[in-house]
């Protein structure tokens, strides 16, 4: 066998790699994105000085693997995403949800928020920028926005909040020069998160399936295009627990392409586009 093929995924190792990476994250990997799947994790089999990925599925599969299993993870996991994707959420957010938190913090409530599958954070800086602009004060009441992700790559990356200018797109050119500070990163232009966007938001490495350290519940949970990653099974073990991590006035966006099957049964009404309450706060 020549080098080269060894360094071809072939369907028993694609396999094993699939089983782990359910186990592990609830990622489905279909045969169909196996070349993909090769590109993305060769260069982890190269990174480890391994011949072939034989050896990758042979390290995985063994206890000295636990460490490569979280890089075997980010590199299968799609991190795309950028600022106020799915406006229509924002809008959502901005004129029907923002109004009622605004009573809360002034009622000395707090006020907490999850960006769960943040990616490089743009979701939880979208959504600190939307409260900013329509309450000024709010780093004066008791808010936070926390994002998530299984990848502690993109969690760094979130928490450095420094967005070369092709990673902007979709910022409002008044609330790039309110909130960011532009700098020149080699040939390229870079935005940093000024501080009032940092100290409303934090990141921190989670992964959906394993436990959720999070005690107090969420007035708003954005979940969007992460469960699509996940089979029907998977995704009907989470429901359950995102109702119980909501108030009971809370909302929880999914993406567009997401959608809680009969909803009503697991406790939750349509609000909009992709965008859920529970059930207990039906008010007619």
């Amino acid at each position: 066998m020549s080098v080269g093929s060894k360094m071809d995924l072939n369907a028993a190792d694609f396999d094993v790699i699939a089983k782990i990476a359910y186990r592990e994250s609830g990622l489905q990997l279909v045969k169909e994105k196996s070349s993909m799947i090769q590109s993305r994790l060769r260069h982890r089999v190269n990174a480890l000085g391994l011949e072939s990925f034989g050896s990758y599925t042979n390290l995985i599969s063994s206890d000295n693997g636990r460490t490569e299993l979280r890089h075997m993870i980010s590199a299968l996991t799609t991190n795309v995403s950028h600022f106020f994707r799915e406006k229509h959420h924002f809008d959502i957010f901005e004129t029907k949800i923002v109004p009622g938190l605004r009573e809360k913090m002034k009622n000395g409530e707090k006020v907490r928020i999850w960006s769960a599958g943040c990616s490089n954070g743009q979701e939880g800086y979208s959504i600190a920028m939307v409260l900013l602009n329509k309450i000024p004060d709010v780093a004066s009441f008791d808010v936070k926005i926390l994002g998530t992700d299984i990848d502690p790559n993109v969690v760094e990356f979130a928490r450095k909040a420094d967005y070369p200018e092709r990673l902007t797109d979709g910022i409002p050119e008044e609330l790039l020069k309110k909130f960011f500070a532009r700098s020149q990163a080699g040939t390229e232009n870079q935005f940093s998160a000024g501080d009032a966007l940092r100290e409303l938001v934090s990141f921190k490495e989670l992964n959906l399936l394993a436990d959720w350290p999070m005690k107090q519940k969420f007035d708003v949970i954005f979940c969007r295009n992460v469960v699509i990653y996940f089979d029907l099974e998977t995704q009907n073990k989470l429901w359950p627990r995102f109702l119980g991590a909501l108030k009971a006035d809370g909302h929880i966006f999914l993406g567009h392409s997401e959608r809680i099957i009969d909803n009503e049964a697991v406790g939750f009404l349509t609000d909009g586009p992709t965008t859920y309450r529970p059930k207990t706060n039906r008010t007619n």
